[in-house]
């Protein structure tokens, strides 16, 4: 898939939301964010992540939507949506990777999980946006393990680890833990939590009709307002912070 029709495909979901103004007789402000810009690299990674992902999904079910526009919408723009939330990328566009050192510095040193990661979504993505992250992909289908070993090689990927086991065996803790369109919500959510650091985020990406159901399970953590997810009638990503021991 071209570069170009990517980066239009993904503007929705890069732009910045406007904030709500406290001060009623003033217009709703965006916080002078400016729209955030893939770099030609990150383009390029995109492309080539899509290309090998419709490949494979020829031989396995890594994901029901075939189209590679939804994929770019569905898929990556949910998860750059997502990464966006968690970390912010400085305001004026960069022409590559190294260009990006406040981000970087941002993010040096953070070890994110990415659980059920499937065909890798929301974790690769993540990776892709903040390149300096410590990523660990946890997938127990060998087959689809497979798949993301194989599109971390070709994306030349690093500090990338990827678990074949089940979320409940894992016994390190992250300072990020991403949960994306899993089945049994309520059984693997509190699974998902303990993986979770004190001081540390569960970045959820869901249905808005499973937030009451969130906040239940895990009462302990301090939510966030959702997040409604562009393109979507009731997708959103919510964050909630651990609170520290």
């Amino acid at each position: 898939m071209q570069p170009a029709r990517i980066a239009e495909l993904l503007k929705p979901f890069l732009s910045p939301a406007p904030t709500s103004n406290p001060c009623h007789s003033e217009p709703a402000q965006s916080g002078g964010e400016e729209p955030a810009v893939l770099a030609p690299a990150q383009l390029h990674h995109i492309s080539t992540y899509i290309d090998t992902l419709v490949r494979w999904n020829a031989r396995i079910n890594l994901t029901a939507i075939r189209n590679e526009e939804q994929i770019v919408t569905r898929h990556f723009g949910e998860s750059l949506f997502a990464a966006r939330h968690l970390f912010a990328k400085p305001s004026s566009a960069v022409k590559d990777f190294d260009s990006a050192n406040d981000q970087r510095l941002a993010t040096n040193g953070i070890r994110i999980a990415d659980v059920g990661s499937g065909a890798g979504f929301p974790g690769i993505p993540i990776k892709l946006w903040a390149p300096s992250i410590s990523l660990t992909l946890i997938e127990s289908n060998h087959k689809k393990a497979t798949f993301l070993r194989e599109i971390t090689r070709a994306l030349t990927l690093t500090d990338v680890n990827i678990q074949i086991a089940r979320a409940e065996s894992i016994e390190t803790t992250f300072n990020v833990v991403t949960l994306r369109a899993v089945e049994r919500f309520e059984t693997i959510l509190p699974i998902a939590a303990s993986l979770v650091a004190p001081g540390g985020r569960l970045a959820l990406l869901i249905g808005s009709d499973q937030l009451d159901q969130a906040h239940a399970l895990l009462p302990s953590f301090l939510w966030r307002s959702p997040a409604p997810i562009p393109l979507s009638q009731s997708r959103i990503v919510v964050i909630g912070d651990r609170p520290t021991l």
